[in-house]
């Protein structure tokens, strides 16, 4: 069913309605169950991609492994053509996951990533960092900008472009990766792509996201908190720009789209975020969706999340 113009659409309420009760997500109740539950599902999951959600997966896509940054890299190319070639010209889409930085990439990541790269034959690069709570962003931000730069740079040199992009903390993670990549002075990505992007881990505007939360049934502030500090490693880094983006320069990066719903615990860091860039001249397309959930462009079924696809393929 088609959504009113600013009123979500009957299937993104009842996905709103049924999301906490299958994912049984609630507030945080012990910091040490919660560090507990995330360690487990790290312990059982399976290895390699997640396919189960992309129809056809080994017949229509090729893959291979780069461990070049001291962690796995999944390199996903669409099956014939020239994009499969490894010095390819075309466009490279180099996407850091969501998931509180404590959670792999999931099976809805990769079909929405999988359809993207169907639609424009972009090579997918999907770094598979290390996770909190046993690593903070200190174990693998440098390894993963110099990742990003070699891929611009190998971009570049076969007349091609890098989009960096994140959904969740890896679009704030996609951000802080942009900032270090200008700071340098070397090769850059030619856009960033950011959905819901977790930008501010210090929650400068507390009152605003407790505001937010009370309409979020998928993120609750308590936890948000929890994995901002495990990331962080301390409280006095929670702030860093390698941390919180938003708090660094917004001078200076590639055009952006970004892309978020009201009814989401991360909407004010997003608000703060285009509030900032339109101050620094940051050519930042900024899309608002009233009553949206958090992430909502990889949401199953939901015409909004076809809206932004649309878009989504337009910037890229």
């Amino acid at each position: 069913m088609p959504a009113r113009p600013g009123r979500p659409s009957r299937r993104h309420e009842l996905l709103a309605w049924a999301l906490p009760r299958v994912r049984r997500t609630g507030e945080l109740v012990d910091v040490a169950h919660e560090r507990a539950r995330v360690e487990e599902r790290q312990r059982t999951r399976r290895p390699g991609l997640p396919t189960a959600l992309v129809p056809r997966f080994p017949r229509r896509f090729a893959v291979c492994r780069d461990d070049s940054a001291g962690y796995p890299t999944h390199v996903v190319t669409p099956r014939g053509g020239a994009a499969e070639s490894a010095g390819a010209g075309g466009l490279t889409l180099l996407h850091v996951h969501g998931g509180g930085y404590s959670y792999p990439l999931d099976p809805f990541h990769l079909r929405w990533l999988c359809r993207l790269s169907a639609a424009t034959g972009a090579r997918l690069v999907l770094p598979d960092h290390p996770l909190s709570p046993r690593h903070t962003w200190r174990d693998s931000h440098a390894a993963t900008v110099a990742l990003a730069t070699r891929y611009a740079e190998g971009a570049a040199a076969a007349g091609g472009r890098l989009v960096l992009s994140g959904d969740s903390a890896g679009g704030g993670y996609a951000l802080a990766v942009a900032q270090a990549m200008r700071d340098a002075g070397g090769a850059v990505a030619d856009r960033l792509l950011l959905v819901s992007p977790w930008v501010d881990l210090a929650d400068t505007t507390p009152d605003e996201t407790a505001a937010a939360t009370a309409a979020d049934p998928w993120l609750f502030v308590g936890k948000v908190r929890a994995h901002a500090l495990w990331w962080a490693g301390s409280e006095e880094d929670l702030a860093r720009p390698e941390v919180s983006p938003v708090h660094g320069s917004l001078a200076g990066l590639p055009p952006a789209l970004l892309l978020y719903g009201t009814r989401d615990t991360l909407a004010p860091g997003c608000r703060l975020l285009a509030d900032r860039g339109l101050d620094a001249g940051w050519d930042l397309t900024v899309v608002e969706e009233p009553g949206l959930l958090h992430v909502y462009p990889l949401l199953p079924f939901v015409p909004e999340a076809a809206r932004a696809r649309r878009q989504v393929l337009e910037f890229l």
